[in-house]
């Protein structure tokens, strides 16, 4: 996948919703080659910024620029390959097969030459999410963690330079997990812009090159997880004492637990 030039630009983002406001003046920058993961507690307004950014949300002020373009001077379909979206939402009213909702992912790539990437495209993308035996399966008789994995495999076989992942690994086991974050950093290796929100602080910790809070609708802070997931910010943000460890030099987020007699 080839790497754009500038990734996600995002300066002074704000956005209002029936008459609130969501989101306050959020700069975010993503660079090509780099994940960064948005976390902060339910209702902060991640699922929002995510979707302000990819577009699918209309900013009340501010700008965001991808691949070094305005977000508004896209088309539609040339929107669609710059950046790959995967919403929280799953469900398709139809009961198409495992293989034809992957391969909906190379849709924008009809009629160009890229058309020729489809067959290896949608296969690398199902194994990756270790999907591909259930191929011939209807999506609509799947569990909600093999439609989560169906969905990120059809955003893979996109290939997009920049991508964009509303709670990828939410549903999943421990496994799948961990398949779905090494597939999102396999991504930023090959040049790809990623933005992820995840729940899992020590997950993100894990996989990010940079962590950004988002609480309240402001962000916080951002910044390698080290500096960002300390005991003090992490306890202040989300209400709750924690414990902050490192493992591999990435930080462990552990609520205090009363010990039990």
């Amino acid at each position: 996948m080839a790497a754009t030039a500038a990734g996600i630009v995002a300066t002074g983002v704000g956005v209002s919703l029936d008459g609130h406001r969501i989101l306050s003046d959020i700069d975010l920058v993503v660079a090509p080659g780099e994940v960064v993961a948005l976390v902060g507690p339910n209702g902060a307004g991640k699922s929002t910024l995510l979707a302000a950014i990819s577009g699918d949300v209309a900013i009340s002020e501010g700008s965001v620029d991808i691949a070094g373009r305005p977000l508004g001077s896209y088309s539609h379909l040339a929107l669609a390959r710059e950046r790959a979206v995967l919403t929280q939402d799953n469900q398709l009213s139809f009961p198409f097969t495992v293989g034809q909702v992957v391969s909906m992912g190379r849709s924008p790539w009809a009629r160009t030459d890229r058309y020729d990437e489809d067959e290896v495209a949608i296969a690398e993308a199902m194994v990756a999410m270790d999907v591909d035996q259930l191929a011939t399966r209807r999506f609509t008789s799947l569990s909600g963690g093999e439609k989560a994995r169906v969905s990120l495999a059809r955003v893979l076989a996109q290939r997009t330079p920049i991508v964009m992942l509303d709670e990828p690994t939410a549903s999943l086991d421990l496994r799948h997990q961990e398949d779905v974050m090494r597939a999102v950093r396999t991504l930023a290796s090959a040049g790809c812009a990623v933005l992820v929100v995840v729940h899992d602080l020590s997950l993100a910790a894990a996989y990010a090159d940079r962590v950004a809070i988002v609480a309240r609708g402001t962000l916080v802070a951002a910044g390698p997880p080290q500096q960002v997931l300390t005991a003090a910010q992490v306890s202040s943000v989300y209400g709750l004492p924690v414990d902050v460890t490192l493992a591999s030099g990435r930080p462990v987020v552990v609520p205090v637990r009363e010990r039990r007699l």
